[in-house]
This record gives structure tokens, sequence and C-alpha cells, in this order.
């Protein structure tokens, strides 16, 4: 039996390990939980149905003020068009996100639901717990009763959007409007709780430091041990490209600290965690997260070839196909790539590609 690592030595690992002894011991841990040498996708869309947000996160470039003449939202007949062209290419699942809109109550998201399963057979992965946390606060509804009220309207699973770093030390500098962890945390558990699946991410290399990654992993562990109800975990890395963080950086200057001068000064600049600190961070979690069977690559953020690289890492999923993404892009960085381009990444990897849906079942092997 592997015994559990503690959050001591996750810190350790995180900060210390040899690299390429961190990417074997995360590779075994990966061949225990997926011993068939499968790497799976999803064919999906990111559809998001609007742009206005009240949080005005500092590390977000995609949100825009209600006023804004670049403030938007979707049509039904636009959605109807964008689900429509994912099915076409073989889509099972649209991950459905938006700004807090201020203008938009519950009503609004009952009715988009059953407009969307009233026309289309497509999981609907969607609104984020900040989204749901919102709309509860808004109509002095519980968690609870907020999430029946989704579900019964046609929600399926919920995204793990909005966690960022589950500390709310650097909650407070990178989007003090936003929901604290303790919130964040228990949306994810009543969602849970009501029989849904979630995803859980985590977005780093902006202002966090090696403890603050470690306490996230440890909330997103112990979590899972009461409810097993997250079916991933997607670590991404910060893109810093027309965000509010980098453009007033010298306002969130951070003090230098003599043990551990390099890491201050890389986050006093706010440049993207470099491909190590991905690798690393990426390979920490596959290990910590014992009780989550499924890591993805972020190709998105990372490009093709880091994301191969990132298979032996720990990961076993490349995450979507992404027929469409607006937030990442919004920062500037845009990876475009296709399911051949997918395909032929896992296979040269030396693993064999498979397409899921939204619960990591089978649906076709390459």
């Amino acid at each position: 039996m592997i015994m559990r690592i503690t959050r001591k030595e996750a810190l350790r690992l995180l900060k210390n390990s040899d690299l390429l002894a961190l990417a074997e011991r995360a590779d075994d841990q990966r061949r225990r939980l997926h011993p068939g040498g499968v790497v799976t996708f999803v064919v999906d869309r990111n559809i998001n149905y609007t742009n206005v947000c009240v949080n005005r996160c500092r590390f977000c470039a995609f949100y825009r003020d209600p006023d804004s003449p670049d403030a938007y939202l979707l049509s039904r007949d636009e959605l109807a068009r964008k689900i429509e062209e994912t099915l076409e290419q073989g889509g099972t699942q649209i991950l459905l996100q938006g700004g807090l809109h201020p203008g938009l109550d519950i009503g609004f998201y009952v009715d988009l639901l059953r407009f969307i399963k009233g026309r289309h057979r497509i999981n609907v992965h969607g609104f984020s717990p900040p989204e749901i946390s919102y709309l509860a606060a808004r109509h002095d509804l519980t968690i609870r009763e907020t999430l029946k009220i989704l579900r019964e309207a046609g929600l399926d699973s919920i995204p793990g959007g909005g966690a960022e770093i589950l500390s709310d030390r650097v909650r407070e500098i990178l989007s003090p409007r936003k929901i604290k962890t303790r919130t964040w945390l228990r949306v994810m558990e009543e969602a849970h709780l009501l029989g849904m699946r979630t995803t859980a991410t985590m977005m780093f290399g902006s202002v966090e430091e090696p403890e603050d990654i470690v306490e996230h992993l440890d909330h997103l562990r112990t979590l899972q041990d009461r409810t097993g109800g997250f079916t991933a975990f997607i670590p991404w890395s910060f893109q810093p490209g027309n965000t509010e963080l980098v453009k007033q950086r010298s306002a969130f200057s951070i003090q230098r600290s003599a043990k551990n001068s390099s890491l201050v000064t890389r986050h006093s600049s706010l440049h993207p965690a470099t491909a190590v600190e991905y690798l690393r961070a990426l390979a920490v979690s596959r290990i910590y997260l014992d009780n989550i069977k499924n890591i993805q690559a972020s190709w998105v953020t990372q490009g093709l070839k880091m994301a191969q690289v990132a298979l032996r890492f720990g990961a076993n999923d490349f995450g979507s196909t992404m027929i469409e993404e607006n937030v990442v892009a919004s920062t500037g960085v845009r990876y475009r790539v296709s399911q051949k381009d997918i395909i032929a990444a896992i296979k040269s990897a030396g693993f064999r590609a498979a397409q899921r849906d939204t619960y990591y079942n089978i649906l076709r092997e390459f």
C-alpha cells in the first residue's frame, strides 16, 4: 500500500526535489491509476454567455463593465448555433460560464438551461461556484436550493472555475470581490452531496507562494475524502496579458524574503510560470491528489508540445478540443489544435488516444 504524502512532503517536492525524479514518481502514480496507457480527451466548446462581471478580478482580461462598448450577452439564436456546430463535430459537452452580470436573475439561468435541453442532447457543464453563490445571495436562497433549481432546469455538472488559489491571503490580492475559499468549497460539497459531479482547477504563477499551492491541494484532497465528487483536476498557469494585475503590478509588489528571494522576484514581475514550474506543480498535484483519478494537461496555456511532456509528469487527460475558448485568449495567448492534432500528439507520446464524455466514460478509441 502506498502511503499518502503529507503537506510538509508536498512542499519539499514542490520546492526542492529533482525534476526527473519527481516526474518518475508522478508517472508511477498515473500508471497505478490508469494502467492501460490510455490518454483521454473530450470534444466540447467553451461558451461564455456574457463577459459582464461585477467581480472585476485583477488577473482577468475577459471581463467588461455593464456599460462597456465591448460588453455582450449571447442571444438564444447565437447560443443554438454554437451548440449545433459543436454537435456536428462530435461534441458531447458544452462548458457554459459567464461573468456575474447584475442584470441577470435566476429566471434567466433556468430559461437558458431549459432552452438548451429542449433543443439539444448535450451535457451542460456549467456555472462555476462564483456564479452559483452570486445567484443564491441575490435571491436569498441557500447554495443547495440554488443548485437544485439549476439541476432541475437541466444543469448536469459543474466546472471548477473560480478556484484560482484556495488561500484567502492570495484571493484578497487577485480577486477581493470574489467568493472566499470556504464558499467555493461549500458550493462543491453541496453539489457532490446532491449527486452532481464537478471538476477542480488551480491557477498558479501569479502572486502565490509554494505553501499556498499546497494549501489549495490539501483543501481539494480533504473535500474529496468526504464526497468523492471531483472527476478531475486541472492546473493551469496564470497568463498576464491585458490584466489589471500586470498593468498595476507596482501596487501589488511583494516584499522580498531572504529565504526565497528568487520566487518573490518572479512574482513581482508577474511573468507566467515557466515550463519547469508548470511541470513541477502538475507532478506534485498528481502525487498529492491520490483520490482524484484524472489530471488534465493544459495545452490551452502551455501549448501542444508541453502538454505531451505533461503526460509523463502525471497527466492522463488532454482536456478538451476547445472548439471555442475566449478567457485565456483575451490575454493574448492563443493556442489552437484540432482533434487530429490531439490524437497524433497522444499517440506520438506513446499512449492510446480515446474520446471520453464528461464523466470519463470512454466513447471511442483511436
